[in-house]
């Protein structure tokens, strides 16, 4: 399997042409968003950060780096290791886009997650 393309937005963002496989990867269903015709094609929270995590790091920009590798810890385990497989055999030649509500994609789950995925 060669690197995927990957990359991260908010589930608030109106999908490009090139949308490709759109996953969101929060454990929280996004407010303000109907569960019927949601505008993407998956939703794994199994590969969210536990709600331990998710609280200590609160999205705080000095806790990002000890944030990722907790949470690559946790990705490690063999239920996230799973869906994370699967999620790669389905991404492989097209577009994967990970979706966050988080306000900054950049500093969320979603970045570690697409780094890692890219990584193989």
């Amino acid at each position: 399997m060669g690197p995927l393309m990957v990359r991260v937005a908010r589930v608030y963002d109106r999908p490009g042409p090139e949308a490709g496989l759109r996953v969101l990867v929060d454990r929280l269903w996004p407010r303000g968003v109907a569960r019927q015709g949601a505008p993407w094609d998956r939703w794994l929270p199994e590969v969210a950060p536990s709600p331990e995590l998710r609280v200590w790091f609160g999205h705080d920009p000095a806790r990002w780096g000890e944030f990722g590798r907790r949470y690559r810890e946790e990705l490690a385990g063999p239920g996230p290791a799973q869906v994370l497989a699967a999620l790669r055999r389905e991404a492989e030649g097209r577009q994967l886009v990970l979706l966050t509500a988080t306000r900054d994609p950049a500093l969320s789950q979603a970045a570690v997650l697409a780094e890692l995925l890219r990584d193989g």
